[in-house]
């Protein structure tokens, strides 16, 4: 037989308050209690079925998880369990973290894993090209060389902590419930320190500068994360260390933009090399020259493609490629003789010598009359 919810049971909506869900706890409760029913069965499994409601809802932890999960936060095997069992334990760790002195790394032998690190490496795009062998310094917690780790103090060592007898946590009965939490005295990690160590007052670690080398391969790309496995944060009390995790920022070049694997740099042309075409050398990456040819009568944002001249692809042996735009550049600051010989080209111009702007302004009326 399916239970019934909770709140229809107090009479009750989700949203309610503590206050209300209390008011109509007491309500319920008095017209249903045995003492007011002696012997009437359905009035005493009534006044149970209050009883359980609002046990469940009065508890913040407990009507959260209800909420959430609804009767199978309180089911395991079928029925009520009188403690929390394995499904209870872990719906309350995935809902309040710590709480149950489950997450964190801690662990009944005292240790924590140490916390991972993230250090900002910024690099040029020509060492992205090549790669490079960086050399870095971080400030991190290191193990206590006094203690080794232990966090106490030399010819001593952590004991049992007398609490929770080394689990980690503490049980307490609350109504129907035996509630797990993180033992107060030991912090979870199930061990003390009577006599601390003097160097790192007890945590086993302590901070400071450390060089290392970090490889960056070629081809890496702005926003790439690499991974150094242990070279976090030292762990408490003699954990296993962290991870350093490395993000990667490129710096802005002055001629190249990146895409992918794909370069694209602009390149200034005159009027003359665009209109009789020509050929010019470009710088590239890998510290060669690679020509580019101009065809005749080329327009300004032209594209030309050197193949393979861009960027190498991460753990591949290709390559990208290198996109040239040729930007024709209007001549300036113009003398008496070169407006003259410009004059003389116009009136020699046809159609033919401009056929993109000759007539654009009266085919653009045209287009928009004929849309009136």
């Amino acid at each position: 037989m399916a239970k019934r919810d909770f709140y229809e049971i107090l009479g009750v909506a989700k949203t309610a308050s503590d206050a209300e869900m209390k008011a109509a706890f007491r309500k319920a409760a008095m017209t249903c209690h045995p003492d007011r029913h002696p012997g009437d069965k359905q009035a005493e499994s009534r006044f149970k079925e209050l009883n359980e409601a609002y046990q469940h809802l009065s508890d913040a932890q407990k009507r959260a998880a209800y909420d959430k999960f609804g009767h199978a936060a309180f089911e395991q095997g079928g029925g009520m369990c009188d403690g929390f069992g394995a499904s209870m334990s872990d719906i309350f760790d995935v809902l309040f973290g710590d709480i149950m002195g489950r997450r964190g790394g801690r662990n009944p032998s005292g240790k924590e894993r140490g916390a991972d690190l993230r250090y900002n490496l910024e690099i040029s795009l020509e060492e992205a090209f090549k790669g490079k062998n960086a050399s870095i310094k971080i400030p991190t917690s290191v193990a206590c060389d006094a203690c080794q780790g232990s966090g106490a103090k030399p010819g001593s060592k952590p004991v049992t902590c007398r609490t929770c007898a080394g689990q980690g946590r503490v049980r307490a009965q609350q109504g129907f419930f035996a509630i797990e939490r993180t033992c107060p005295t030991c912090q979870g990690r199930g061990q003390t320190i009577d006599n601390p160590c003097d160097r790192c007052a007890g945590a086993g670690r302590v901070t400071r500068d450390r060089s290392l080398s970090v490889n960056v391969p070629a081809g890496v790309e702005d926003g790439t994360r690499i991974r150094l496995t242990g070279e976090g944060e030292a762990g408490m009390r003699g954990g296993g260390p962290g991870d350093l995790y490395i993000f990667l920022a490129i710096k802005p070049h002055p001629f190249f933009q990146r895409d992918g694997a794909d370069l694209y740099c602009r390149v200034p042309i005159s009027m003359v090399q665009a209109s009789l075409g020509g050929e010019f050398s470009v710088r590239t990456l890998d510290g060669g020259d690679a020509k580019v040819r101009i065809p005749e009568g080329a327009q300004s944002g032209r594209q030309l493609k050197l193949r393979a001249k861009g960027m190498p692809i991460l753990r591949s042996r290709d390559f990208g490629d290198l996109y040239i735009q040729a930007v024709v550049e209007t001549p300036q600051n113009l003398t008496r003789r070169q407006r003259e010989l410009l004059l003389e080209f116009d009136a020699e111009s046809s159609n033919k010598t401009h056929p993109e702007s000759t007539g654009f302004l009266a085919k653009m009326k045209e287009f928009f009359e004929g849309l009136g």
